[in-house]
């Protein structure tokens, strides 16, 4: 039995439907499925039972023997500021499903996030020595690096595991997320009502407005490193998972522009005062620990990946 926590969500719900294609099972997905937007994404996938989050974790024994667990839930809002909430949902779970899979011999992929780099201030490596001395800037990815330090205090561990640190993840699947979707969504639905474009202005002398870089990583091609980790087992760490490479906001919005066959229009627009002052303008994973742990699949490139997500799903509104 392999378990999926947040199964109805993005990155869950792709994943429940790369594990049918590769004909491994059953699966038992696991989330709180009170959106029924939300719920739309686990249409035809090969589901072995659903469990409510809450009432999972209170004894996840009782469902039969778990072979493997991908946690994957999350509260994911960087915007959300109860950090009893966030405390809660993201860290002691976390530590529930880590407790269990240690007890159980159970191994366990779980994702942790790039939020968890804040500025940058001390780049973005994996390395475990400065993973304690992050500085997140806001509660979701403090709750992902408290997360985070109490696993690398753990001596008693389960037999295989991997925190990944995502990076910015677009992909099929997102329509439920509202503000929290991803830009290649927004840039699309206001291209195709308004002809345009809105990104931030930059706030600083040494970018250029839309020349902020983050970066981009497919759902396709963080899929195929979950299945890189659930098959070869490589050594327990905790993994960045992005692609290697920065890009800016203004190649994005320009490859959304070419996937739509429409002539580039940008507008930029001044970045809330709220978040202004924690505003990233540069991400770029290290990406040697897993490519030293055997992966060597190439990423797709930010063109190829936009224009497969736009003309596969986006236009027609299909879900993966």
């Amino acid at each position: 039995m392999i378990i999926v926590t947040g199964a109805a969500g993005f990155i869950g719900s792709c994943l429940l439907k790369r594990l049918e294609m590769e004909g491994l099972g059953p699966v038992i997905a696991v989330d709180d499925f009170s959106n029924s937007i939300k719920n739309k994404n686990l249409e035809s996938k090969a589901i072995h039972l659903k469990i409510d989050r809450t009432e999972f974790i209170h004894n996840p024994a009782k469902y039969g023997k778990i072979d493997f667990v991908f946690h994957i839930g999350a509260r994911t809002d960087t915007t959300e500021f109860n950090t009893q909430l966030l405390n809660k949902l993201n860290t002691e779970y976390s530590m529930k499903i880590w407790e269990f899979c240690t007890s159980n011999a159970t191994p366990l992929i779980y994702a942790s996030s790039a939020a968890t780099y804040g500025m940058g201030e001390l780049g973005f490596s994996d390395d475990h020595s400065l993973i304690p001395d992050l500085k997140p800037l806001n509660p979701y990815g403090q709750s992902k690096q408290d997360f985070d330090v109490w696993v690398l205090n753990q001596q008693k561990t389960p037999p295989f595991w991997s925190g990944l640190k995502f990076f910015n993840v677009f992909g099929p699947n997102e329509y439920h997320k509202e503000r929290m979707a991803s830009m290649v969504m927004h840039g699309t639905t206001q291209i195709i009502n308004n002809h345009r474009i809105k990104l931030f202005k930059s706030h600083r002398p040494d970018y250029k407005d839309g020349e902020q870089l983050r970066d981009f990583i497919y759902v396709k091609d963080l899929l195929d490193v979950l299945m890189f980790l659930y098959h070869h087992r490589p050594s327990n760490a905790i993994y960045n998972l992005g692609t290697g490479q920065a890009r800016s906001w203004n190649d994005l919005a320009n490859a959304i522009f070419k996937s739509l066959n429409k002539p580039a229009h940008i507008d930029y627009i001044d970045i809330p005062q709220d978040i202004r002052n924690t505003y990233q303008y540069y991400t770029e994973a290290d990406m040697k620990k897993l490519v030293n742990s055997g992966y060597n699949k190439p990423f797709s490139s930010l063109e190829d990946a936009v224009d497969d997500y736009i003309q596969s799903y986006l236009i027609h509104r299909h879900y993966y």
